[in-house]
């Protein structure tokens, strides 16, 4: 979609965009300026200026998708020969993004008015909650490298006070510093990607690199270059009929930096392990960061660079993106925090959206980026009712328990139907079970996988098997985690029978956004057909092709036996944890150990990275104090004697030697002035006596 709407529609659409980006600002700022810490109406400000924006998207959505693209820029700033342009670019992706997070954006808002209702902080959270959203908003409508960086740190910033929002509690403190830090090692990766692209194309524009250079670019005997008579139309570029290049071993680099950024910020292999410590952070925070914002940045960076990737860059996204999905899937098993269990089950789903990327399942990838949305988002808001629930119970009781910790819970069923329900349908979807989005969204990658390895070694047969692993992995936990937290007997109650407690779904606030998520991860939103996904209009939007038509057996039997395979592990882990007419897992096998210990990864990257670079700093202290503070402290000893030395040589030799030539010269004085006292006589008398004086020199 090369084409460009006709400049009055452009600009109308425009303004309607950069309205649903501000509005979140503007609310940021008001609430800043708002009185008391507690105020109430912190939250509503948020949350009509993000409905506001949804509206907006809707408007920007519908005259968007699947029309020509909007791009809208003004000069910015000139850098030699390079004019630098700032602007607005609308394609479907961005359109896509733009109303995917005012819409997820909207119910955590207005499930968040009940939830951080009593906290003490109300008023700085929705300030937070609003430039958070502000920020990724603005990321994913910007049309300028230099300008997505400086959002895509904001949300990293942002995220960081939301994260360590409670930061008068240690582990938020180190987990949001552990996500800050981890994110800025994919923050350098990101400049360096920038700076060389703009070093090849000597322009910083999103649309002219990856819609048009990308694809005119090649890498051959070592070179990698563009030769082609280009120009831009709007003045964003401008390239005549020479060649531009750099050796290949830039591009590279390159997609090592985008690589880095996307493996940090969607928490993949090796850089994964901030996000289940990011759990720290409000339940209905996290809710937003595993849905639709910050995570997700990483997905749509690739959708925005994804065409100046070569084959073998993207056999490494498989690679990544599977094991990353597996890995996490493997830990989510044994894990009894409730949050924890759904922030590895994020991974995992992020695994899987890059490695579709990888398989070249472009719209695939973005298709499940738009459902995990929905269905993530309605698991965590449960969580959260539930938590909230568990943290009253603690708190009335005054037990000491962790309220997340899903051996506490049970039966709650009983007490929370609506949120029960909820979870059910967020459940099925994350399995992939027909009926929900997730079904449509997940076959489709599986598919595709198995399409995309057809032919090829062994190797490459190992993603699409390890991919249908993961979703009976994925089966097994998420079923684990419902019949723990809502069937069987309340524990809490079983192991404490002289409690009282009272559960319930809660108010309008909290019931409203997961009755809107349930909807909305069921199969209507994004198919008329349940079981077919080809029917998808998101898939139709980015225009996947051959991947729409049901060519090969793979499109009939990987659905009907995933979903087969899927039922019997669901029975399974059922009869584990609520029948117990089977055998339980033993806890102290190595497999066991290896999964509730999160693969050891913390304490590896503590062994080996974290313990040296302290190490290192000690050994850089004391360095400080001991070699560089002594000798400067021996040169200030050396300097201060040198001083007192001249001080003395000074006062005693050079003071002295004046004052003996001041003593003579004093006493010549004194004595010449006795031959000036006026009186005739003396003077005679001393003419007479330098005459004999003279006449006696004489004589000798």
């Amino acid at each position: 979609m090369d084409q460009l709407l006709p400049y009055q529609h452009t600009q109308v659409v425009i303004y309607y965009a950069l309205g649903a980006v501000l509005l979140p600002f503007v609310a940021f700022l008001v609430n800043a300026c708002l009185p008391g810490r507690t105020n109430k109406l912190s939250g509503w400000v948020s949350t009509l200026a993000i409905f506001a924006s949804a509206v907006l998207a809707g408007f920007v959505f519908t005259n968007i998708w699947n029309k020509p693209l909007v791009q809208s820029q003004v000069l910015w700033f000139t850098i030699g020969a390079s004019k630098i342009y700032a602007g607005v670019f609308l394609n479907n992706l961005s359109a896509l993004m733009l109303l995917l997070v005012c819409v997820i954006a909207l119910p955590v808002h207005i499930y968040s008015t009940a939830y951080m209702g009593h906290d003490g902080r109300y008023k700085r959270y929705f300030t937070y909650l609003s430039l958070f959203c502000f920020s990724m908003l603005a990321l994913v409508v910007v049309d300028n490298l230099f300008l997505f960086y400086a959002f895509w740190e904001l949300v990293g910033f942002s995220s960081y006070l939301l994260i360590g929002f409670w930061f008068s509690k240690e582990k938020a403190v180190i987990a949001n510093k552990k996500a800050f830090l981890m994110n800025r090692i994919g923050d350098i990766g990101l400049l360096t990607a920038i700076i060389i692209l703009f070093a090849m194309y000597h322009t910083a524009d999103i649309a002219t690199i990856f819609n048009r250079l990308s694809n005119l670019s090649t890498i051959q005997n070592g070179v990698w270059f563009l030769n082609s008579n280009v120009s831009g139309t709007n003045g964003a570029f401008a390239l005549t009929s020479h060649a531009l290049w750099l050796p290949a071993v830039w591009q590279y680099v390159a997609f090592a930096g985008i690589f880095l950024a996307v493996v940090a910020k969607s928490a993949q292999f090796p850089l994964h392990t901030w996000l289940p410590d990011a759990m720290e952070g409000p339940t209905s925070v996290s809710a937003l960061i595993h849905a639709a914002t910050m995570v997700a940045a990483g997905v749509f960076l690739l959708g925005r660079a994804y065409p100046m990737f070569t084959s073998t860059e993207l056999d490494i996204l498989a690679g990544v993106g599977c094991f990353t999905a597996f890995m996490a899937a493997t830990i989510a098993l044994t894990q009894n925090d409730l949050k924890r269990i759904l922030a590895y089950s994020t991974i995992s789903q992020l695994g899987y959206m890059v490695m579709a990327m990888g398989i070249g399942a472009y719209a695939s990838s973005l298709f499940h980026l738009a459902t995990h949305a929905f269905f993530k988002c309605l698991l965590f808001l449960v969580a959260g009712s539930v938590i909230h629930q568990m943290q009253h119970i603690k708190d009335d009781n005054k037990l000491d328990i962790d309220p997340q910790n899903i051996l506490h819970m049970g039966g709650l069923r009983k007490w929370m139907p609506v949120t029960f329900i909820a979870a059910i349908i967020g459940a099925m979807a994350l399995t992939g079970l027909p009926f929900t989005s997730g079904y449509l969204s997940k076959d489709g990658i599986i598919v595709q996988a198995f399409e995309w390895s057809d032919g090829k070694g062994l190797a490459y047969r190992l993603i699409p098997a390890g991919a249908l692993l993961t979703g009976l992995l994925t089966a097994f936990y998420v079923s684990r985690l419902i019949v723990k937290v809502f069937f069987g007997e309340f524990r809490l109650l079983k192991a404490n029978p002289h409690i009282k407690f009272h559960c319930e779904d809660g108010s309008w606030q909290y019931k409203l956004p997961l009755v809107f998520l349930s909807a909305c991860s069921l199969f209507v939103l994004f198919s008329w057909n349940p079981l077919i996904y080809e029917n998808s209009w998101i898939l139709k939007g980015f225009g996947s092709g051959s991947a729409l038509e049901r060519v090969n057996i793979y499109h009939s039997i990987i659905p009907i036996a995933a979903n087969i395979l899927n039922i019997l592990v669901i029975y399974w882990a059922y009869a584990i944890y609520y029948k117990r007419n089977t055998f339980s897992f033993p806890q102290t096998t190595f497999w066991f150990r290896l999964s509730y210990n999160e693969w050891y990864f913390d304490r590896f990257y503590a062994f080996a990275i974290v313990q040296p670079i302290l190490a290192l700093t000690r050994f850089a202290s004391w360095f400080d104090k001991k070699v560089i503070d002594g000798f400067i402290h021996l040169l200030k000893g050396i300097i201060l004697s040198l001083s007192k030395l001249t001080a003395w040589m000074d006062k005693h030799i050079i003071d002295g030697f004046l004052h003996l030539v001041v003593s003579i010269v004093q006493g010549i004085g004194n004595f010449a002035r006795n031959f000036q006292s006026g009186k005739i006589q003396y003077y005679l008398f001393s003419m007479l006596a330098i005459l004999l004086a003279l006449f006696i020199l004489y004589l000798i």
